[in-house]
């Protein structure tokens, strides 16, 4: 989320020296402007029509609800394009779908007659507007940052989101660039510090590269966690009670699609080899209590099982091959969810063994179960499966980002993610 404060801090010093065309990276003129070409020009199309006014019921109530759709389809689209590594692209034509269609529902229950042209006209310009003008963003807010030389700051630098510059000294405060970034951990000594000082002073953004670590890389670098950090990582439990809801109302409403899936599939598997349809396998999950996971069976049973799986695995069956890939041998865990076991997003839950293994060797591994495990997550979607119990340290990376910025807005990402990794098996083994 600190990348996108930078970069908006990077457009007043480098936009205004760009095009006029350049201006579409300012936020208040893409609001501007949309609003303009969104809402105001589809009336104007049509304004000259007999019986056609201004004053018409219809019109006002479609140039309200069209106000109200950009507005908030641009909010959201911007708290969704917060997060690091994002392709912002992708989510506009269903978050402006989302609120377009929510407020057209809105004036059909309350019964306030609206004109479709305007419905119609103001969406699709409002979708190809704002796809340019995130575009145009992207090209012209690179932000440019200088580095203090001292500390943890190498891993930083190989960013390429980032126009990163090191900092030679103290004695000049670095100009033409959108803010500094210090290892705030490290000993920098008094010259440093006093610089840091003055770049404050005189209204140069100052940023931890603990910070900024973790919004250009959605991870948390769980090697530096302290008591300290732990605090921060406590998430909200308003919405952890309000996310246990919504859990449950989506899995009654898919419940009866998910039986019909899970019968189709049991008897490929039972087709397929011998053995039983599901796979049951004991995990540890919220508050490091142990439960049992439900799947479709995807090996063979005979086969000896290691407690991970690696790519082209001779176990897996061909039905299992295809189930694997779409992610469909997860869908019988919603009877975790219903049994308040499991959640649909968060950390996945390990095998009881290898939770075990990895609270011995990695400090801090079972802060992961501070909230219900998921059946996708931030790591899933980011990583794919991992395949070596050695990358479970760079899998907590991620599950502790989840963590730390757990809320609405990240699970939707994660929802949209985990759609596209379905429909093209990104990160299946």
């Amino acid at each position: 989320m600190l990348a996108s404060g930078i970069a908006a801090s990077a457009a007043h010093l480098r936009i205004d020296r760009a095009s006029p065309m350049a201006l579409l990276g300012r936020r208040r003129w893409q609001v501007l402007v949309g609003l303009v070409v969104a809402v105001a020009l589809p009336a104007l199309i049509r304004w000259p029509d007999s019986a056609f006014e201004f004053s018409a019921a219809s019109l006002n109530n479609a140039l309200f609800g069209t106000v109200a759709a950009v507005l908030s389809g641009y909010y959201l689209t911007r708290k969704l394009a917060a997060f690091p590594g994002l392709q912002v692209f992708s989510f506009i034509l269903p978050t402006f779908s989302g609120t377009y269609g929510l407020m057209a529902v809105g004036l059909l229950l309350t019964r306030h007659d609206c004109s479709r042209f305007q419905l119609l006209a103001s969406f699709l310009i409002a979708v190809a507007f704002f796809h340019c003008a995130f575009l145009v963003e992207r090209r012209t807010r690179r932000p440019r940052l200088a580095i203090v030389p001292h500390g943890d700051v190498d891993q930083l630098m190989q960013s390429t989101r980032v126009d990163w510059s090191l900092w030679p000294s103290p004695d000049r405060l670095p100009d033409r660039h959108d803010g500094l970034v210090a290892d705030l951990r490290a000993d920098l000594g008094e010259a440093w510090e006093a610089f840091l000082a003055r770049c404050a002073l005189a209204g140069i953004p100052v940023y931890h590269s603990k910070q900024v670590y973790e919004s250009l890389t959605g991870r948390v670098d769980i090697e530096r966690l302290s008591e300290n950090t732990l605090g921060s990582l406590i998430p909200s439990s308003v919405y952890a009670q309000l996310k246990r809801g919504l859990d449950i109302l989506l899995a009654v409403l898919v419940l009866p699609l998910i039986v019909l899936i899970c019968a189709a599939a049991g008897v490929l598997i039972k087709l397929d080899s011998r053995g039983p349809v599901l796979f049951i396998q004991d995990r540890v999950g919220y508050r490091g209590r142990p439960f049992r996971i439900y799947k479709l069976r995807t090996m063979s049973v005979s086969a000896e099982g290691r407690h991970y799986t690696e790519g082209e695995d001779p176990r897996i069956t061909r039905v299992g091959a295809l189930l694997r890939k779409y992610r469909l041998d997860e869908l019988p865990q919603i009877l975790n969810i219903l049994k308040g076991e499991m959640s649909w997003i968060g950390p996945r839950p390990e095998a009881e063994p290898l939770a075990e293994w990895y609270q011995r060797e990695i400090a801090f591994y079972s802060y992961r179960h501070i909230v219900r495990p998921g059946i996708t997550g931030w790591a899933q979607v980011n990583q794919g499966n991992v395949a070596r119990p050695e990358m479970v340290k760079f899998k907590l990376h991620f599950d502790f980002y989840y963590i730390k910025n757990f809320s609405p807005w990240l699970d939707l990402v994660i929802t949209a993610q985990t759609i596209r990794t379905v429909l093209t098996g990104f990160g299946s083994r």
